[in-house]
């Protein structure tokens, strides 16, 4: 028993001897008016994380439809891709990628893989050659091919829609994980018929099968005309729904929030050929719309 009383009496003796030195050092501490260097409280600050959004990517590909070729915009039925939005050289449009690398920068480090009449369901190819660049950003502008369709029967079901801009996400995330992504909204397809319509010889290319199920019987205002015009717009704003979505669940992807689909173009912005596809005054407008939603601040 008063062995056991010695040894309980040591313990103790040990920890009263912990306490009294603890108290000492943080007695230390505050007597010295602050802590020696090297204490916790001293510790560099660690630096602020790399913002996840880049305001000036290196490098940019375009995918997409005839709207990022500059089709229509130059010369009738022909592709011009010089005043491109995303990445022409045209000094009358200023292009994304040249705003953003300047003239000699976008010569070099500027691809457009969009191809005119391009659905949704050809971007993951697209997207698929443009990753081999290695680009830190991707300007994205689909969706008008899908619903300018034969008919509204022949429109892109919005499921299939949503899967294929899905794919060709996925395609460059397992490519590219940090690069950046435009996506631009579809534009308002009635709007470009109500403005394109007030001219002979635009509606005289239409009737050759541009967007029909927009386009056809320009000038019929039938029950039917117009239902038909109401079913594809509705299925254009569920088409930027989709891409407003999915780009949401991407820490690295931006939209226009919907800037595009609301432009109003008028006779100025619109191809003086087909009066649908924009013309370089339009073309010009898309590149500030898209420079101004990549350079905005943020995360």
């Amino acid at each position: 028993m008063a062995q056991a009383t010695r040894r309980r009496g040591r313990r103790a003796r040990a920890v009263l001897a912990v306490v009294a030195a603890v108290a000492f050092g943080v007695a230390g501490c505050d007597a010295g008016g602050g802590q020696e260097p090297g204490a916790a409280g001293s510790r560099t600050p660690s630096p602020r994380p790399t913002p996840l959004w880049d305001t000036r990517p290196g490098s940019v590909a375009a995918v997409g439809d005839s709207i990022t070729r500059g089709f229509d915009a130059c010369a009738m039925l022909t592709d011009c891709p010089e005043v491109s939005w995303a990445t022409g050289d045209s000094e009358e449009v200023d292009s994304l990628a040249v705003r953003l690398l300047g003239r000699a920068g976008a010569a070099g480090r500027s691809w457009n893989y969009a191809e005119t009449g391009a659905r949704m369901e050809d971007l993951p190819e697209q997207m698929a050659r443009a990753v081999r660049r290695r680009p830190e950003l991707v300007a994205v502008m689909a969706g008008a091919n899908d619903a300018c369709r034969e008919s509204v029967s022949a429109m892109t079901p919005v499921a299939e829609f949503r899967a294929d801009f899905e794919a060709a996400m996925r395609t460059l995330r397992e490519a590219l994980p940090k690069a950046q992504v435009y996506v631009a909204s579809v534009p308002d397809l009635k709007r470009l018929w109500s403005q394109g319509r007030t001219n002979a010889l635009g509606k005289q290319i239409w009737k050759l099968g541009m967007c029909p199920s927009m386009l056809g019987d320009a000038d019929a205002m039938d029950t039917a005309a117009v239902e038909r015009r109401a079913t594809v717009q509705q299925r254009v704003e569920d088409y930027n729904e989709v891409l407003l979505e999915v780009c949401a669940e991407d820490r690295r992807c931006r939209t226009d929030d919907g800037e595009v689909y609301a432009y109003r173009f008028g006779t100025a912005q619109l191809s003086r050929w087909d009066w649908f596809h924009p013309s370089v005054e339009g073309q010009a407008e898309l590149a500030e719309i898209a420079y101004r939603t990549v350079t905005a601040p943020g995360p």
